[in-house]
């Protein structure tokens, strides 16, 4: 089997590219090693930036999204025994971000590809990429208990840190820059109320604390916990006094208790592996970068990457000329490292780090009450926490 652009991966990078190439009139496969309930239940981000929203829009993917999803127009700081809001369309000229959870977005891209899309195989296990350095790359994966091979004009790497598709990078030719944090992050969800319309970012002595949601009426919530926590040691009575006593400020009110439907433990890390493109095999999303999550900008550098990928793909097919392809990894380098310096930035200056004293958690009470009393640095959050331009042409319709 051949197709044009062989897309290793069917998260959210993997599925919006293929749809981004659908609506461009390039045909491509899609291959994810999981199952579709697996993949269609899979807890992740729930941020969209501006951008993202409107990529998902452009694709047609917006319509239950904009049904259903929340229009948050900032955040709030607490810290100190305070609360500081930061007002993102006064800080950005009119920008937002969404709250619709990951899941849903994969539900969406997974019912248009079905329907209108080319083939998306669950349950194919890639094994290999060959030939990326010449003219038609090969994939080769098992689907249905048969070893198959897929011949591409280029190949997607969609398939997330753990993923295959890096391997086509030669290793002397790969660099990687890490970076882990001495803590994790508790995640819940619980049918409960969230304690305002907006998220709340906390710092406190006894840690970091985020109360985000998933609908008016089911809360996300995170505690910032030691590396290896174990979640037999913190039941629900416990998760809730801890969230209680950090998310505390003046004029706050207890949290909404319900019942606590999931939890899960989230290790921190930043990642990054450069290049992002090799021959006509091209990275995006995890198998390229990770992002500690206190930024929100995973999925949305994953958008931002095959919004890139797709812009050059559709002039390759137009035109015939390569060169925004040839540019690929300078163009999403640029700004997955000023992601992943925001990501850091917030992850670092909330967080409590247990190699740190008091000296050090003075100079975060200092950052932070910088942004509150300082339009430049607020203003600053607010424009990276939207979303920074993609870094296509000015004319591009996806900008």
């Amino acid at each position: 089997m051949h197709t044009t652009v062989g897309i290793i991966g069917g998260g959210p990078a993997g599925l919006l590219l293929a749809r981004l190439l659908h609506v461009a009139g390039i045909d491509s496969v899609v291959l994810e090693s999981r199952d579709r309930a697996y993949v269609e239940q899979r807890q992740r981000a729930g941020i969209l930036e501006q951008t993202t929203v409107d990529a998902l829009r452009a694709a047609g993917a917006g319509e239950r999204m904009d049904r259903e999803g929340l229009v948050h127009h900032g955040i709030e700081l607490r810290f100190d025994g305070r609360a500081y809001r930061l007002d993102f369309p006064g800080l950005t000229g009119g920008r937002s971000v969404m709250v619709y959870a990951q899941t849903e977005v994969v539900k969406d891209l997974v019912a248009l590809q079905l329907r209108e899309g080319g083939p998306l195989l669950f349950e194919a296990e890639v094994t290999g990429v060959e030939g990326a350095d010449t003219g038609r790359p090969v994939i080769r994966y098992s689907h249905g208990g048969r070893e198959q091979v897929l011949s591409c004009d280029y190949v997607a790497g969609c398939d997330g840190f753990h993923g295959v598709a890096k391997q086509a990078v030669p290793e002397a030719a790969r660099r990687t820059y890490e970076r882990t944090y001495p803590y994790a992050w508790l995640g819940v969800l619980a049918d409960a109320p969230p304690p305002g319309d907006e998220l709340v970012y906390a710092h406190s002595d006894r840690g970091f604390a985020l109360a985000s949601m998933r609908s008016p009426v089911v809360s996300r919530l995170y505690l910032q916990v030691p590396n290896g926590a174990a979640l037999a040691d913190w039941p629900d009575g416990r998760i809730w006094d801890e969230l209680d006593a950090r998310l505390a400020a003046d004029g706050s009110r207890p949290l909404h208790r319900g019942p606590i439907t999931a939890r899960s433990v989230l290790p921190m890390r930043s990642h990054v592996t450069e290049p992002m493109r090799w021959g006509r095999v091209f990275l995006a999303g995890d198998a390229a970068h990770i992002v500690p999550p206190t930024g929100a900008k995973g999925l949305n550098l994953a958008a931002a990457d095959v919004l890139v990928l797709a812009h050059a793909l559709t002039a390759r097919y137009a035109t015939g000329s390569t060169e925004l392809l040839d540019a690929y990894s300078d163009t999403c380098l640029k700004r997955v490292w000023r992601a992943e310096h925001f990501s850091w930035f917030m992850t670092t200056t909330l967080h409590t780090d247990p190699g740190h004293g008091p000296f050090e958690r003075r100079l975060q009470l200092s950052q932070l009450d910088r942004i509150a009393t300082s339009s430049h640095a607020a203003a600053e959050l607010a424009h990276n926490y939207v979303g920074l331009p993609v870094g296509l042409p000015v004319n591009s319709p996806s900008c």
